[in-house]
């Protein structure tokens, strides 16, 4: 069963569906056995460039590949593997013992992936590239329409739920212990909060939106940005959501709905100029490199012309948002990808282009120094413990000049559930 699924997923099938569809298929399966299964697919597909190195060759049948992961990096004795893998005794595999040569079969990663990252990070590379295969916490963003930090960790705890704050975001809570089904929870039903990586969480809060004021998500997607936006401004004012996908902006809707959102207006058709937004986040389409963690064949999907497609559409969505922002306004663009070519090329380029723009400190007074590289954020899974993000805080002069006024330099915080 485990090897049949794992053919599918090394061929190129979606991870997550193919456990999905197998585990329906055997719904005889006791509750240990399905985790044992989806633990197993997970495994074997994340690392099978490491399986490769262990093998000696690159095209192992899956067996052989199942062999190696629970006979060489779980270490499970070598018969138990064998049985468990479907392989006869006298027929197992040799598995190399030497340290893999390469941060690509060090960490299982194509090899043109493990170059960029040790291009873009440098000595930080093994770090982050070792951090991409341990699992990311299940993190939750409280709605602060609904209850505070701590009410909401008391009310988890209620419903059998432990919890612990998170380092970086004042909304963002951790699950401690196995993974839940937190769609059996009444307090998800109720709107009392969502889930959302605390990387995610800062991108939002560093639009710093007021209530009464007109914001546009120019990228909205299934809206979780959406909906901590709407919190900051406590319902008020004008929050408009756009996204060329219908199908996104259909499930915003009902987020919105359960979050107790009154004031959200999605936008089918892009935003018309002379908007005059006071806050504009563009969360653009991007690579993808930052959550790498949450799937164990992303990696091995991807191609390298990923890391050139992006940046003409990303400085185009910028080119748009400010078009769409008042004088003095601020916009956030952001990405969660680990590529220099969309993330502070794309803002360079903007910045040459419109010189009434200038670039401010995100999270001015709150964010943690931690946080900030070279004025930017930048947040990663071997220093933040979140999943990779990116973003500049771009402000609009009010006249001619381009230099920033005292006011625009005061102290900013999230606004939304903090007082």
């Amino acid at each position: 069963m485990s090897t049949e699924a794992l053919a599918l997923v090394l061929a190129g099938s979606p991870a997550e569906r193919v456990v999905d569809r197998t585990l329906r298929t055997h719904r005889t399966l006791s509750s240990p056995q399905r985790q044992a299964l989806k633990e197993v697919i997970y495994n074997v597909a994340l690392w099978r460039r490491r399986l490769d190195f262990l093998l000696g060759h690159p095209d192992a049948p899956p067996s052989s590949l199942l062999f190696a992961f629970l006979q060489g990096l779980a270490r499970l004795p070598a018969s138990e593997a064998a049985a468990l893998a479907g392989i006869e005794p006298d027929q197992l595999p040799p598995l190399n013992p030497a340290q893999p040569p390469s941060l690509a079969l060090r960490h299982s990663l194509p090899d043109w992936l493990a170059d960029h990252f040790a291009r873009e990070l440098g000595p930080e590379a093994e770090d982050f590239c070792a951090h991409l295969n341990v699992p990311g916490p299940i993190t939750l963003r409280v709605n602060p329409l609904r209850d505070s930090r701590e009410d909401l960790a008391i009310r988890l705890r209620a419903e059998g739920l432990l919890t612990r704050p998170g380092a970086w975001s004042p909304l963002a809570l951790h699950v401690d212990g196995p993974r839940p089904n937190l769609y059996a929870l009444p307090s998800l039903r109720e709107g009392r909060f969502e889930v959302q990586d605390e990387g995610s969480q800062l991108l939002g809060l560093l639009l710093d939106a007021r209530p009464g004021e007109t914001v546009l998500d120019l990228c909205a997607g299934a809206g979780g940005k959406t909906l901590l936006l709407g919190a900051q401004m406590r319902d008020s004012g004008r929050l408009l959501a756009h996204d060329p996908d219908p199908e996104r902006l259909d499930r915003l809707l009902q987020r919105v709905s359960r979050a107790g959102l009154t004031r959200v207006q999605v936008l089918r058709a892009p935003p018309s100029p002379g908007l005059d937004a006071d806050r504009v986040l563009v969360d653009a389409p991007c690579s993808e490199l930052g959550p790498l963690r949450r799937g164990p064949d992303q990696r091995f999907r991807a191609t390298a012309e990923v890391l050139t497609r992006f940046p003409p559409l990303q400085l185009g969505l910028l080119h748009q948002a400010a078009a769409l922002l008042r004088p003095g306004g601020q916009l956030v663009y952001a990405t969660c990808t680990v590529n220099r070519a969309e993330n502070q090329d794309v803002v360079t380029a903007f910045l040459t282009s419109r010189p009434d723009f200038q670039r401010l400190r995100p999270g001015e007074g709150w964010v943690s120094d931690k946080c900030i590289r070279d004025d930017f954020l930048v947040v990663t899974p071997h220093l933040h413990g979140t999943d990779a993000f990116f973003a500049a805080v771009l402000q609009r002069s009010t006249g001619k000049s381009p230099q920033l006024t005292d006011d625009t330099r005061r102290e900013r915080r999230p606004t939304a559930g903090l007082g």
